[in-house]
């Protein structure tokens, strides 16, 4: 009798296995559609500029980051947001409320102000 008690309970571990699963590979997918055809890690590599001003209020927004930036807004303006709030942001130890405040501080007119982006708006 104790082998059959096994088996729905492997298949239960198995079936939450599955899910947790599928909820991972939707959240990258979901995050990488913001991005278009760009997966959200090639979106995120390409704004390394941006990484000490993402971290620190005081920081200089450097060209390069500002450039990076203007383009991304110019040609995918949600995956700037998908990338402040993925995983790979909080990994790389980006401070969302402080980085969501970068293309203002490059100048940048075209960027979302007053748009929400998760908890945080675009100043």
């Amino acid at each position: 009798m104790n082998c059959g008690s096994s088996i729905p309970k492997a298949f239960l571990v198995l079936a939450l296995v599955f899910l947790i699963a599928t909820q991972f590979l939707i959240e990258e997918v979901g995050a990488a559609g913001e991005c278009g055809k760009t997966p959200i890690r090639t979106a995120a590599t390409s704004l390394s500029p941006c990484l000490s001003a993402a971290r620190n209020a005081r920081a200089k927004v450097p060209p390069a980051c500002c450039t990076k930036v203007g383009a991304l807004i110019k040609t995918a303006p949600k995956c700037l947001c998908a990338v402040l709030l993925s995983p790979l942001a909080k990994q790389a130890g980006i401070n969302p409320a402080i980085a969501i405040a970068i293309p203002k501080k490059c100048n940048i007119r075209n960027r979302s102000a007053g748009k929400k982006c998760g908890r945080y708006v675009v100043p």
